[in-house]
């Protein structure tokens, strides 16, 4: 404060004090003038603790109450900035033995519903086209969404994927894209289970339900099978998960591939859901888990076995578990409410759709 101010705040307090001593018959000087006096309710004794001085106070108060205000709502904006921000996010492509030039543009719609996120698309070069060049820069991006099942990436290409999500970056891994890379032991360390590429036994135990939980079973077999497209239930195996918390136990998918034989690593792996796959239709006649969560060293993956096809894709259940499972592995929290449309047991519910 300015010493203008202070002295003109001086000269006002001798003023008022010479007024009110004058209007109490007090005698500048006298003991009485130092006595106890109160206004609202505080006790002062001298010019010091004056009307004026509460007055000044109340000043002083003010300034650093609005600079506290101010404060205050920056923090606020701030952290409604950091929230409304989009997470940025990258699908990679351009190898499948499935029709990613079809899926890609249905995961990138998904995502992006509500603004969640702001997504890019890598698309890897063509098989048997020169691979060396294909370098994303993995470190812009909050979760990588694999939508890839083709050759090996080049060794730095690798190298910089495992480390970004050892460091906290975010993974999803749909459908084939848990057939990639056989021969990649962090790869197959983040999905926790995949099949086919001759994947046997020595790639790892498969999950079976055992006791009400799955677990590690060393069985020997192949790695990797499904019998014919058909609509499944889907079963919550995790609850309490926030990729799971609030849909239902059990909800009816589109007609899709249900892998089964799933075999791999399978450490720090948590079963979301699974779906029992009936001999009827070619399948094992067990329940195979589908939907994982997989910790891999400060990141996170989420890892959906579902999505065959644009229509597997459009399944609203199919859709509402990538966006919650895409959110908690670029965050390690879901923010999404469920949704209102969502399958029932013994309904399938379309996206886009009147179904």
């Amino acid at each position: 404060m300015s010493s203008e101010l202070i002295t003109n705040y001086q000269s006002r307090v001798s003023k008022e004090e010479q007024r009110v001593l004058r209007r109490d018959h007090v005698p500048p000087g006298s003991p009485s003038a130092n006595q106890g006096r109160s206004f609202a309710g505080l006790k002062y004794k001298s010019a010091v603790e004056h009307p004026l001085d509460i007055w000044f106070a109340s000043y002083v108060i003010g300034l650093v109450t609005s600079a506290l205000y101010r404060t205050v709502v920056l923090l606020w904006l701030v952290a409604i900035s950091a929230h409304s921000a989009p997470l940025a996010a990258l699908i990679i492509d351009g190898q499948n033995n499935h029709d990613w030039k079809a899926t890609t543009p249905v995961l990138k719609r998904i995502l992006e519903e509500g603004a969640l996120f702001a997504v890019e698309v890598a698309t890897a070069p063509a098989k048997k086209e020169q691979m060396g060049s294909f370098r994303p820069a993995f470190g812009k991006y909050k979760v990588i969404i694999s939508n890839y099942n083709g050759e090996a990436w080049p060794r730095e290409t690798q190298v910089e994927f495992v480390s970004f999500v050892r460091s906290g970056g975010g993974f999803v891994a749909v459908h084939a894209a848990n057939n990639s890379f056989p021969e990649w032991p962090e790869y197959n360390e983040m999905i926790g289970v995949g099949g086919w590429g001759g994947r046997t036994d020595k790639s790892g135990p498969y999950l079976r339900l055992k006791g009400g939980r799955f677990q590690q079973d060393d069985s020997p077999g192949v790695g990797g099978s499904h019998g014919a497209q058909h609509e499944f239930v889907l079963e919550t195996r995790a609850p309490e998960h926030p990729i799971m918390k609030g849909l239902p136990q059990k909800w009816l998918h589109a007609k899709d591939e249900l892998y089964d034989r799933l075999r791999g690593p399978a450490v720090n792996v948590t079963v979301l859901a699974s779906a029992f796959s009936d001999k009827k239709t070619g399948g094992t006649g067990l329940d195979e888990p589908l939907l994982f969560a997989i910790k891999c060293g400060q990141g996170r993956v989420f890892h959906t076995a579902l999505g065959h096809s644009v229509v597997s894709m459009s399944c609203a259940g199919f859709a509402a578990t990538l966006r919650r499972g895409a959110e908690w592995a670029a965050t390690g929290k879901v923010t999404q409410l469920a949704p209102e449309k969502f399958p029932t047991a013994h309904r399938v519910a379309m996206i886009g759709t009147g179904e």
